[in-house]
């Protein structure tokens, strides 16, 4: 009964989506220009890890278990690569933002939620008249999640490193806790790594 209970929960997990929408709120100039300082650099994502061979297991393991809802492999190891990059640039668990991703858009690129958030992690298109431009394409894969992950950034250091309401505040439903534990479920039950044990059993 409890691996039937567990096979539910996983599917929930992968199939639904629950797209919110961050509210406009007014930004004090030095963070204003900090975010869109973040937004304007143009490097190009790559792994960031201290040993080359764990990122490249990290990447196989993580390729691996994306290969049904994206199946084509160069796109999916590109995802990864750029999930990896900006999540960790932004002092955020890239295990974390992938479970948001798979709740806020089932890891579609060209989602639109009711309320107009746009892709992969679903960024609400007022952000580029704060932080950014409206040349910046919000559908753009790259583009997309350098915005979500400064943004959850920002709403990070707005609750002190909390990150269940920061969670909230990036969906717009702060205080309510249905968004924040869909967002941890599929962290722990999806995209859970642990770096030594993984390298261990290769």
């Amino acid at each position: 009964m409890k691996k039937v209970l567990t096979s539910c929960l996983l599917a929930l997990l992968s199939t639904q989506v629950w797209a919110g929408a961050q509210q406009e709120e007014a930004l004090s100039a030095s963070v204003q220009s900090s975010m869109a300082r973040s937004i304007d650099d143009g490097v190009q994502p790559r792994l960031v890890f201290d040993n080359a061979a764990i990122g490249q297991v990290w990447l196989n393991d993580m390729s691996n278990r994306l290969a049904r809802k994206i199946p084509d492999e160069f796109m999916r190891r590109k995802l990864l690569t750029s999930v990896q990059y900006e999540a960790t640039r932004a002092g955020l668990d890239p295990q974390m933002v992938l479970g948001l991703i798979n709740v806020e858009s089932g890891f579609n690129r060209y989602a639109i939620s009711s309320v107009g958030a746009r892709g992969l992690m679903q960024v609400m298109p007022f952000w580029q008249r704060q932080i950014g431009t409206p040349q910046q394409n919000l559908f753009d894969m790259n583009t997309n999640l350098r915005y979500g992950c400064t943004i959850l950034r920002h709403y990070l250091d707005i609750e002190n490193g909390d990150l269940f309401r920061a969670l909230g505040r990036y969906n717009g439903s702060l205080g309510r806790p249905e968004y924040p534990n869909m967002v941890y479920g599929a962290w722990k039950n999806l995209f859970s790594w642990d770096q030594t044990g993984t390298v261990a059993s290769r």
